[in-house]
């Protein structure tokens, strides 16, 4: 019961800030998070042949806590962190170290205590590692989505 309403938590809690975004920003940056989403949803899929993580419950408490976790804080977060951070890029980056950290170490931490997932053939430092790639990736996308126009 108690990791249904962390699920439903994380991702209602981070929509709830959308109101705070203006609509031209979320809509900038609604295709990078997209982006990010697809690539942290294709290690999700991939998670479940090499065992990196397991989800009590079977596939589907799998699905359910990962979907939460990448169309929640993931997908949201994403957008906040551009808004704020887009166009600069040491900024954008010493975020994004102290973020993936805090997600890597005392949030997954809290979430392996909270019996949420348990971390199989995957350590905090692959989060972090995954994480920060996946940053430097979509940095380059989304300076290549918004650069078109002066290539015209």
């Amino acid at each position: 019961m108690l990791a249904a309403i962390i699920r439903i938590g994380l991702f209602l809690i981070p929509w709830l800030t959308v109101f705070f975004i203006p609509k031209n920003e979320f809509k900038k940056y609604t295709p990078v998070a997209s982006f990010a989403s697809l690539l942290v949803l294709v290690e999700s899929i991939l998670s479940y042949p090499f065992k990196w993580w397991t989800v009590k419950g079977g596939l589907l408490n799998k699905a359910f806590t990962e979907l939460s976790f990448i169309f929640g804080p993931f997908f949201v977060g994403t957008i906040w962190i551009f808004r704020f951070t887009f166009g600069k890029f040491w900024l954008y980056a010493l975020t994004n170290i102290l973020m993936d950290s805090f997600l890597a170490f005392p949030a997954n931490w809290v979430f392996q205590k909270l019996k949420i997932y348990k971390l199989v053939n995957f350590k905090p430092k692959h989060i972090f590692y995954t994480s920060i790639c996946y940053a430097f990736i979509i940095y380059g996308y989304q300076l290549f989505i918004t650069s078109p126009k002066s290539r015209d």
